[in-house]
């Protein structure tokens, strides 16, 4: 979808607001916003444009839960291998479709289609080759003494070439029950041969695991390496008709999987148009380069009859199963396990949806003549591309989460025919039958009220009637108005006294760009939140919280403070815009005190739709009265050694510690005479050794636990 530029530049599926009273935003606009939507018989171009999909017909189910492998033979049959009951299934032009074998092993791991029309199927564990006549019973053709045999292919001479595991040998068979040893064409260092096909010029190619390469044989049966992915696996090979070849390369293995591959779940999430304001914007991820397949999941490439290997299509999150060489020789057709997609990817890298099956896995791309079928797993499936389709398409976007409850505002888009857009509204994540109902089909493009009831999530869609021709659409937008939501103060700290906070400098801005109400960062400024410096200050007492707007409105605060015994608060400072505030303790009477702080979302909001929060601190003591030490008694001098006893009281908090000092020299710890100092009197004993004689001056210092302190001393002669 093209880019359109609105009174508002909007991001796809972001909002840009600079109050939390405008309306926000949700724009999809490209190829990335749209896929996370749901395809229905439409196609999704590389750049995010809808429309139509070639049609999609369903000719056979199964019965079974995976296709494992598919073959066309000339007369245009499809011939299915399916798991876990080791079946082979035809499926003519016309849709019939009959059992034509039923092996002992679980898995039909492979099928090929000889020149005289015989069907050959691989099938594993256990592995055997059969051959299947028309009309006849299955007879085993070769059997090679291997566990699996993951892949057949006819060389340009008849020969049956057998890709097998877990020995990682590939056999030329010319007759059947041919000796496994006298068959034997290659025998690999790797474990399993996955993949082989052929081209008309007499070369077989063959893709393997683990070591993820894919092997060119001659004529002359000598293997040459055309490819060594980083991946593990080479999971499906396709030539060209320009003698280009395509591989598909896997991150993870099937053969390391269990007897049946699961299709990925995709797990639908809501998306959001909420932008934070006055906050570091996300670096955007980085983009990697294509040949960077590092957490790659799936890639192809295409390998050059020059040798040069170019990567046209990687995904760190789809894993793809079926491969099919554009008969233009311009690209591939790719199968995913991503809601059963089907991509087209050109030469160049460029990428589109062509169609969405609906099912778990496309496991198989056939053609014959103009026609594509494509086989899919969970369930067991074959349908027909192409040709043009008498069902409705439609589109169903992903689910706008407003972050609260909203009122919709307008809708309006860019497209090209009879394309039609409803909207539905609920308040779950998922819609289901608690949802409103589909609204009416909008008609004016240009923009129109939103017909849904207010709610939390939001979702539209886009129809195109049958009949509807060349109908696209480019973009679409939808405007709302999230019910605002108080804000919360989530924590509150009171620090240690005498601990003052004071704001560091701010990154510099344009005034102009403030008083546009601009944010900085659309200029590049970024102005990251600065915790405040800490600094010593007698008396201080100071706190800090952490706030959140549900709503990233601008936030003020008030600071208000009461002694517990007191029944109302008593305001300290209004419209603060720091998350920080430090009170003057020495203004206060010594007591227990509590601060309130109020958060108000008024910068951003009408005064009638401001709403506020509030959190209460725990309770902190302020006490600005020193301790009261005095002497007990006379010394007492036994020689050198010396015994001074002091007590010590407190009013307010409790005594904390204390030191002695001899004639102004160091000091040093004592302890109370009950062991520990924590109660408002204490008692402490001196007990020292005095070399000389002479007079001498014993101070006792005596903190409480707000820093406060108070001393006493006594004078010894000896």
């Amino acid at each position: 979808m093209k880019k359109f530029c609105l009174f508002i530049a909007a991001i796809s599926l972001f909002a840009s607001s600079a109050f939390a009273s405008e309306p926000s935003i949700w724009t999809t606009n490209s190829k990335e916003d749209v896929l996370k939507g749901e395809a229905y018989n439409v196609s999704i171009s590389n750049e995010g444009t809808i429309s139509r999909s070639p049609g999609l017909e369903e000719l056979a189910d199964t019965g079974q839960p995976y296709i494992w492998s598919t073959a066309i033979d000339a007369s245009g049959n499809v011939y299915l291998g399916t798991g876990s009951d080791g079946k082979v299934f035809r499926v003519t032009q016309a849709g019939t479709s009959s059992q034509v074998a039923d092996f002992d092993e679980l898995n039909v791991s492979a099928l090929a289609v000889g020149r005289d029309g015989t069907v050959y199927a691989g099938t594993s564990p256990d592995g055997k080759v059969y051959r299947i006549p028309s009309g006849g019973a299955p007879t085993v053709y070769f059997e090679p003494g291997e566990k699996y045999i993951w892949s057949l292919a006819v060389g340009s001479d008849g020969a049956l070439i057998v890709g097998s595991g877990e020995n990682g040998r590939i056999f030329r068979v010319t007759s059947a029950g041919a000796a496994a040893q006298s068959a034997l064409m290659f025998d690999s260092s790797e474990t399993h041969i996955i993949s082989l096909t052929a081209d008309a010029n007499g070369n077989v190619f063959a893709g393997t695991d683990p070591g993820g390469f894919v092997l060119r044989f001659g004529q002359d049966r000598k293997a040459f390496a055309l490819l060594d992915s980083p991946l593990r696996e080479i999971h499906e090979l396709a030539t060209g008709n320009d003698g280009s070849l395509y591989a598909l390369a896997l991150g993870d293995s099937v053969s390391t999987a269990s007897s049946s591959p699961d299709p990925e779940k995709t797990e639908t999430k809501s998306v959001t148009a909420a932008k934070p304001k006055n906050a570091a914007p996300a670096p955007p991820a980085p983009q990697k380069s294509k040949y960077d397949l590092t957490g790659a999941k799936s890639a192809v490439y295409r390998l050059l009859p020059s040798g040069q290997a170019d990567i046209i299509w990687r995904s760190d999150s789809v894993s793809a199963f079926a491969l099919y060489a554009h008969q233009t020789g311009r690209g591939v057709m790719i199968g995913t396990s991503d809601k059963g997609r089907i991509y087209s990817v050109r030469n160049e890298g460029t990428e589109s949806l062509a169609l969405q099956t609906g099912e778990g896995q496309v496991s198989a791309i056939n053609v014959f003549g103009n026609r594509l079928f494509a086989s899919t797993s969970s369930q067991g499936k074959i349908f027909r591309i192409g040709g043009e389709t008498n069902a409705e398409s439609r589109y169903e976007s992903p689910v706008l989460n407003a972050s609260g409850n909203a009122s919709w505002g307008r809708i309006w888009w860019r497209g090209t025919g009879g394309v039609q857009i409803q909207t539905r509204s609920g308040n779950t994540e998922s819609p289901d039958e608690t949802w409103s109902d589909w609204s009416r089909a909008y008609g004016n493009a240009a923009g129109e009220p939103v017909a849904s009831p207010g709610a939390s999530f939001l979702q539209w869609r886009a129809v195109f009637p049958a009949g509807s021709g060349d109908a696209s659409l480019l973009e679409v937008h939808v405007s709302y108005l999230p019910s605002n939501i108080a804000p919360e103060i989530l924590s509150i700290e009171v620090l240690p006294p005498n601990v003052g906070l004071a704001p560091n400098p701010q990154v510099p801005v344009d005034p102009n760009i403030e008083t546009s109400g601009m944010d900085p960062a659309d200029f590049g400024i970024i102005v990251p939140a600065q915790a405040p410096r800490k600094l010593y200050q007698r008396g201080a007492q100071s706190l800090t919280w952490n706030a959140e707007d549900r709503n990233d409105d601008d936030l003020v605060y008030s600071v208000y403070f009461k002694e517990v015994r007191d029944e109302e608060f008593k305001l300290l400072e209004r419209n603060l815009a720091e998350n920080f505030y430090t009170v003057d303790g020495l203004a206060f009477a010594d007591g227990r005190y509590v601060f309130r702080v109020v958060a108000s979302d008024l910068p951003s909001n009408p005064s009638a739709r401001a709403l506020a929060g509030e959190i209460t601190s725990l309770p902190f003591d302020i006490d600005n009265t020193a301790p009261t030490v005095s002497v007990s008694g006379a010394p007492e001098v036994n020689g050198n050694d010396v015994t001074v006893r002091f007590s010590a009281s407190e009013s307010s908090s409790y005594i904390a510690r204390a030191e002695f000092s001899i004639n102004g020299g160091p000091w040093k710890a004592v302890y109370a005479d009950d062991g520990i100092p924590d109660s408002r009197s204490e008692t402490f004993t001196v007990q020292t050794e005095i070399a000389g004689t002479g007079e001498f001056a014993i101070a006792l210092r005596v903190f409480d636990s707000v820093g406060n302190s108070g001393a006493a001393r006594a004078l010894v002669r000896k």
